[in-house]
C-alpha cells in the first residue's frame, strides 16, 4: 500500500504528477469541498493533503494571496525566540544530519517553532532569496496552516505525523513552485510537539528520500533530547533523593511537567504523567484520596506525598489559598473563612509567594523597608500573621508550608511550564499595585515583563487576548498590534484591535515635535 504521506515515488514523473493535481486543486479552489468531492475528484489528492486543504479553507487562506505567509515577528525578536527555543543547541545536530542532502539537492534546512514561525533558515544564500522573494519564506513569518495554507510544516504541525507536500499540494498558487518535507519533534518530558524539522527546495528537486531524511533527523534530536532529560534527571534525584527515601508513606518525585521520575515504593501511582496544580497544593483527580503536592526549589521539581502525609503534624486542616494578583491588599481564604489582610502582611506574604525556597528576617527587612536592620520587626509581624493564618508560614526559614497555594504560584508555575495561555487568564493584574516595598515592586515588574515577553512570543491570539484585558496590557500598543496579525481574517476582535490600535496611536506623543520642543543647549561665548 502506498505511503500516504509521501508526495511522490521514484517511479512517478514530477511534472505529470503535477499537471494531474494543478487540475484536482483548481477545481477544489472554485467548486468547494462538498462538489469536488462529489464528483470524484478527491480520489486524486491524497489524504492528507484533501484534509489539509479543508482545514485551510475553513481558516479563510487566499489561495492566491501574494507574499503567501504573514509576519508575526522582527528580526531581533526572532533572534530571541530562537536562542530561548529548546532546537537551538541541536542545531549542529540537524545540521550535521541534513547539510550534505541539502547541499546536493539544493534544498533549505529549516526549524520552526510549535506554532509554524520559522525560527531559523539555512542554506544556498539564491535559493533562500528565491524562497523569501517569491513566497515569504524566511524568519519571523508563520507558516501553520492557517498562516499559509496547506505546506509540509503547517500540515505536519496540524497532523502530528512527518509529511512531504509537492507542488500543486501547496494550498498558496505561490508556493507551488516548491517541494517540502517535514518532521515534527516532540518533548520527551512534556510529550507535546516543540517544533518542526524541514527540508524546502524547488519543484523539480522533489524526491522521496527528503521526507525519510527529515524523519531521522528529527528522532536524532529527540534522542538527544531525551538523553538531556535523563542527564537532568539524574541531578535531580542526587538533590532530592533524601526527600523521597525518607519518613513513611508513599512519594514520587515529579519533573514541573507531571512527568514522574521516581516513586517510592515503585509504581504506586496509577498514571505516569500527573496535572499539578501551579505552586503546589492538593492534587485531585487520581484515584483514592486527594494527594499533597510540594514545590521543590524554584520549581525545579516536585514531591507528591501520599495519604499518610496529606497533613503533617500539627498543620492546619483546612487548606490556605492566597491571592494577590491585581489586590491592593492580600485575600487569605482558608476553609469558609476568609481574610483581608493588611498591607504590611499583604507584602510580606507576597515576598514570600515569590520567594519559595524561604527568606531570612533580613532579607524580608531589605525587601519591605530597604534595609537589613528591621528585621525584629519582621519577626514580629510574622508572629501576628502566624495566629491569622494558622502554621501556613514556617518559622527557622521563613517560607509558605507546602499546600499553602497562591495565585502567584499558580501563575508562575503555568509560564514555566509553557502554558503561557492559562497563565495569562489567570493573571489578574499587577502583583500588590498599592504596594511601595522595593522588594514587591521589584517582583511586581519582573512577574510582569515575564507575562508580557511570554505571551508575545507565544503566536497564542487567545494568550494576546487575556494580557490585553489586563491593566499593563490595556495600553500596550505592540500587543494590539501582535493581535491583529494573529486573529483569523472572520474573527470579529480584528476591529476592536484595530480600533484600539488607532486611539493609542492618536494619544501616544510624537517623538518629532518632542524633539522641535525641546530646548537647545546652550552654547558657550567664544565658541
Amino acid at each position: 500500500m502506498p505511503n500516504q504521506w509521501l508526495a511522490i515515488d521514484v517511479a512517478t514523473a514530477p511534472a505529470q504528477r503535477a499537471r494531474e493535481l494543478r487540475r484536482a486543486w483548481e477545481k477544489f479552489v472554485s467548486e468547494g469541498w462538498e462538489r469536488f468531492s462529489r464528483r470524484g475528484e478527491a480520489n486524486t489528492v491524497r489524504a492528507p493533503i484533501a484534509a489539509s486543504w479543508r482545514r485551510s479553507a475553513a481558516a479563510g487562506v487566499d489561495p492566491c494571496r501574494p507574499g503567501v505567509a504573514p509576519i508575526v515577528s522582527d528580526a531581533d525578536e526572532t533572534s530571541a525566540r530562537w536562542e530561548m527555543h529548546p532546537l537551538s543547541v541541536m542545531a549542529p545536530l540537524i545540521r550535521s544530519c541534513l547539510a550534505a542532502s541539502a547541499d546536493e539537492s539544493q534544498h533549505l534546512i529549516v526549524v520552526s517553532d510549535a506554532n509554524g514561525v520559522l525560527l531559523w533558515v539555512e542554506g544556498s544564500a539564491n535559493v533562500r532569496m528565491r524562497a523569501a522573494d517569491s513566497m515569504n519564506f524566511t524568519e519571523g513569518t508563520l507558516w501553520s496552516e492557517g498562516g499559509a495554507g496547506t505546506n509540509a510544516i503547517g500540515t505536519a504541525l496540524a497532523a502530528r505525523h512527518a509529511v512531504q507536500v509537492f507542488a500543486t499540494e501547496h494550498f498558496n498558487e505561490v508556493v507551488q513552485a516548491w517541494t517540502c518535507a517535514a518532521a515534527p519533534v516532540t518533548d520527551p518530558d512534556t510529550g507535546q510537539v516543540i517544533g518542526v524539522i524541514d527540508l524546502t527546495g524547488a519543484m523539480s528537486t522533489v524526491h522521496p528520500h527528503s521526507m525519510a531524511v527529515a524523519t531521522a533527523t528529527a528522532r536524532a534530536v529527540e534522542g538527544q533530547l531525551r538523553c538531556a532529560m535523563l542527564d537532568h534527571d539524574a541531578l535531580l534525584l542526587a538533590r532530592y533523593g533524601d526527600l523521597l527515601r525518607s519518613g513513611s508513606g508513599p512519594r514520587a518525585l515529579v519533573a514541573p511537567s507531571g512527568r514522574v521520575i521516581a516513586s517510592q515504593p515503585l509504581g504506586w501511582l496509577p498514571v505516569a504523567r500527573l496535572r499539578l496544580p501551579p505552586g503546589g497544593g492538593q492534587l485531585l483527580g487520581v484515584d483514592g484520596p486527594p494527594l499533597v503536592v510540594e514545590a521543590l526549589g524554584a520549581e525545579e521539581a516536585f514531591m507528591v506525598r501520599g495519604p499518610e502525609h496529606t497533613r503533617r503534624p500539627g498543620a492546619s486542616a483546612g487548606g490556605l489559598v492566597l491571592s494577590l494578583l491585581g489586590r491592593d491588599r492580600a485575600q487569605a481564604e482558608q476553609g469558609a473563612q476568609s481574610t483581608r489582610l493588611r498591607l504590611r502582611h499583604s507584602e510580606i506574604i507576597t515576598l514570600l509567594c515569590s520567594n519559595p525556597r524561604g527568606l531570612t528576617s533580613e532579607e524580608l527587612s531589605l525587601g519591605i523597608h530597604g534595609i537589613p536592620e528591621r528585621s525584629g520587626s519582621i519577626r514580629v509581624e510574622i508572629s501576628r500573621l502566624r495566629k491569622l493564618l494558622g502554621d501556613g508560614i514556617e518559622t527557622e526559614h521563613y517560607r509558605l508550608r507546602a499546600g499553602v497555594m497562591s495565585d502567584v504560584a499558580q501563575v508562575c508555575g503555568l509560564l514555566l511550564r509553557g502554558d503561557v495561555r492559562e497563565a495569562a487568564i489567570r493573571y489578574a493584574g499587577p502583583l500588590l499595585p498599592s504596594s511601595h516595598a522595593p522588594g514587591v515592586i521589584r517582583e511586581r515588574e519582573a512577574l510582569e515583563s515575564w507575562m508580557r515577553q511570554s505571551v508575545m512570543s507565544s503566536g497564542d491570539p487567545e494568550a494576546l487576548w487575556a494580557w490585553l484585558q489586563t491593566v499593563g496590557g490595556a495600553g500596550d500598543l505592540a500587543a494590539w498590534q501582535r493581535l491583529l496579525a494573529n486573529l483569523p481574517f472572520q474573527d470579529p476582535r480584528r476591529s476592536l484591535a484595530a480600533s484600539r490600535i488607532g486611539g493609542l496611536r492618536a494619544h501616544a506623543p510624537d517623538p518629532q515635535r518632542l524633539i522641535r520642543a525641546t530646548p537647545a543647549p546652550p552654547t558657550q561665548a567664544g565658541g
